[in-house]
């Protein structure tokens, strides 16, 4: 069962979209510098159940476009059922990972991807020289210069 540390309103993660944002504990990676450390543990927080998410969905009916789960990638089919729930509700979804893919399954019900660790010495997704990819799964479409202002 996947657990969440933050759940808030996000309007910049996933541009032209109001989300729904889950930070997911239990992250491996450990990448240095990374903003969410405190969330590494996965047995802190709170359960996302199908039951709370549904209920998170209701609450926000109409006033949010989109899902988004930071982490939670190593539990694919616990973030595929809430993935699944997400778009049956008719919202897009989305996943910030800092591995370089997921799995197509995992694919097939995201709207849109982020992918790549973080590098402080590269930077996020406002910075050019990323190796961070946002991608618009629908049309296989690179996002990261809606990301870099001018």
């Amino acid at each position: 069962m996947l657990r969440f540390t933050d759940e808030q309103i996000a309007f910049q993660e996933v541009p032209n979209e109001v989300s729904l944002a889950f930070t997911i504990a239990g992250c491996t990676l450990g990448c240095k510098g990374c903003h969410s450390s405190y969330s590494w543990q996965a047995n802190q927080g709170t359960a996302l159940t199908p039951v709370y998410l549904q209920h998170r969905l209701d609450s926000y009916k109409n006033l949010i476009s989109c899902v988004l789960f930071l982490g939670g990638e190593w539990q694919p089919e616990a973030l595929i059922s809430l993935l699944k729930l997400s778009r049956y509700a008719g919202l897009n979804t989305c996943l910030y990972t800092g591995l370089d893919d997921v799995s197509s399954e995992l694919k097939q019900q995201l709207t849109y991807l982020k992918t790549g660790r973080w590098l402080s010495e590269r930077g996020g997704l406002d910075s050019p020289h990323t190796n961070q990819i946002f991608t618009d799964l629908r049309s296989n479409t690179r996002l990261n210069h809606l990301f870099v202002k001018p």
